[in-house]
């Protein structure tokens, strides 16, 4: 069978259909995958049957397999956590802000990969921004500011005991509890602007949130250019809309896109099977 590519028609994604990937692809397959992954940034593989264990596997043709930094992996497995909210959960929506995977850590991961195993009949997009094309458009002013920073990524504000979850009640009722730790409070710095090692072209890489500096700059500096530059960042033309299906597998690259989750589901439990793809060392 054939692997066939669909464009979304938006700035960033495609439909991948044609492969079974609850089996080993070899390598032309995996090459083709690859191709259009590098391309597009966004891949829905719908209509996929695959165990954590079959999960697992196929993110390990993609690159190198780890534990998760702040999550906890289900039951049974190493590297497979849940994406989960309850249906009569009333806490705030996990990761409902724009970011990328774990860029505090000293070597990110390359991408993610999230399975869809109960979806909600609405509701839960995940947003999807381009960022070879926020930088390709960005204003020559604009640019001329960020193309030589380098940003100062951490944690802290999500997972440390004062962040965002941290700060949660242990009985907040959330159905996937995320780990607090004092690791949160490291730093790392990263270029502010990327060359994508794969593809050649360059990238916003993160976004204020997990971006809690830059270099050089003040406290009050930082923020300013960081919000004024993920404004242009999350802007409608860059933006893919990905609404999802039971059996659905999404793969995108960290290095070329800003993700964030959406609600819009309330009353109806959604679970979705997670996996991370580091670089291999």
């Amino acid at each position: 069978m054939s692997l066939t590519i669909t464009p979304s028609g938006a700035s960033c994604g495609a439909t991948i259909t044609g492969l079974d990937i609850s089996q080993p692809l070899n390598s032309d397959q995996l090459g083709q995958l690859r191709s259009a992954w590098m391309t597009h940034h966004v891949l829905a593989l719908p209509d996929q049957q695959l165990s954590a264990d079959q999960l697992e596997a196929f993110t390990g043709q993609l690159g190198r397999l780890a534990e998760e930094p702040f999550f906890t992996p289900i039951e049974g497995q190493r590297y497979t956590a849940k994406v989960a909210r309850s249906a009569t959960e009333t806490t705030s929506i996990f990761a409902e802000a724009w970011h990328a995977d774990w860029t505090f850590e000293q070597r990110p991961p390359i991408g993610t990969c999230l399975y869809g195993v109960t979806i909600p009949p609405h509701g839960g997009d995940t947003l999807f921004a381009n960022q070879h094309a926020a930088y390709s458009g960005l204003p020559c002013e604009l640019r001329s500011k960020v193309d030589k920073l380098e940003a100062v990524h951490s944690a802290v504000m999500a997972y440390s005991p004062e962040g965002i979850y941290g700060q949660e009640p242990t009985d907040s009722g959330r159905a996937m509890q995320p780990v607090i730790s004092e690791k949160a409070r490291e730093r790392r710095t990263h270029p502010l602007v990327i060359s994508h090692p794969e593809n050649g072209h360059n990238a916003i890489y993160g976004t204020l949130g997990y971006i809690i500096g830059l270099t050089g700059y003040s406290d009050e500096q930082a923020l300013e250019l960081l919000t004024e530059l993920q404004s242009w960042q999350t802007r409608e033309e860059y933006i893919y809309r990905h609404q999802w299906q039971p059996n659905m597998l999404v793969i995108w690259d960290n290095r070329s896109v800003l993700h964030c989750a959406t609600g819009g589901y309330e009353g109806y439990d959604r679970l979705l099977l997670r996996t991370t793809v580091w670089p291999k060392l």
